[in-house]
């Protein structure tokens, strides 16, 4: 007998833990609401507009600085996974500082890429809907970078490319890769790899801003010092 009473005890409390949580979650949601409701359509959509162009602004900024990828382990661009068996291989052959040095070239490219989208950003932000910016404000932590994303990685794409392939030129990155693929092939039954080196570093370059951007976005939604405006301050309270 005791040991079901026990149990059912042991019921109860894991009920009353998801009634609380629940409770907790409903409230968050209420306050949001409230908060939405009090402020204006034209205030929401300020808002919104300010904190994307503000992390925008702020992951160009760290992206396009010396070493602003390859010194950020979040956002550095690796060895292309298609050619990962070749990086292992040149490793056990006392080839890893060519290896680094060419994983500096593709990481320097990419930072030289982000200097000239911001523009892009500015554009997206500028034409998003009242409708847009109150389900953003009702979103997640990430809300507004996945309608960012959404809005600009095709362009972010082709504005990019063009200028990796200026930078991968400028920073000598096919100096440092050619020899490490020429070495690579010659090996007996090696499969032969050569990665389309623009394509990947565009790519990442893009999924890079995005992880800067992200974290802007939940320092703004999360941390009331981030909120650098008064009408920041007013939308994420």
């Amino acid at each position: 007998m005791k040991i079901f009473f026990a149990i059912l005890m042991f019921c109860f409390s894991l009920g009353s833990t998801a009634q609380i949580d629940l409770l907790k979650s409903a409230s968050v949601q209420a306050k949001q609401v409230l908060n939405a409701s009090a402020l204006s359509k034209s205030e929401v959509a300020k808002g919104l507009k300010e904190a994307l162009v503000i992390g925008a602004d702020k992951a160009v900024q760290i992206s396009s600085a010396k070493n602003g990828f390859y010194s950020n382990k979040a956002i550095r661009i690796p060895f292309p996974d298609e050619a990962e068996k070749m990086k292992i291989t040149l490793q056990k052959s006392g080839m890893q500082s060519q290896i680094t040095d060419f994983e500096k070239s593709i990481n320097s490219a990419a930072e030289l890429a982000t200097k000239e989208v911001f523009v892009i950003f500015v554009d997206a932000v500028t034409s998003m809907t009242i409708k847009d910016a109150f389900a953003i404000l009702k979103g997640d932590n990430t809300a507004a970078t996945s309608y960012l994303r959404k809005q600009t990685t095709t362009q972010l794409y082709y504005k990019i490319k063009p200028i990796v392939l200026r930078a991968i030129k400028q920073v000598e990155v096919t100096k440092y890769w050619n020899p490490l693929v020429k070495t690579y092939n010659t090996i007996p039954f090696a499969k032969a790899v050569n990665p389309d080196l623009e394509d990947y570093v565009t790519n990442k370059t893009i999924e890079g801003l995005f992880v800067l951007i992200a974290n802007q976005e939940k320092e703004i939604r999360n941390n009331p010092s981030a909120r650098t405006s008064e009408l920041l301050k007013k939308v994420f309270k």
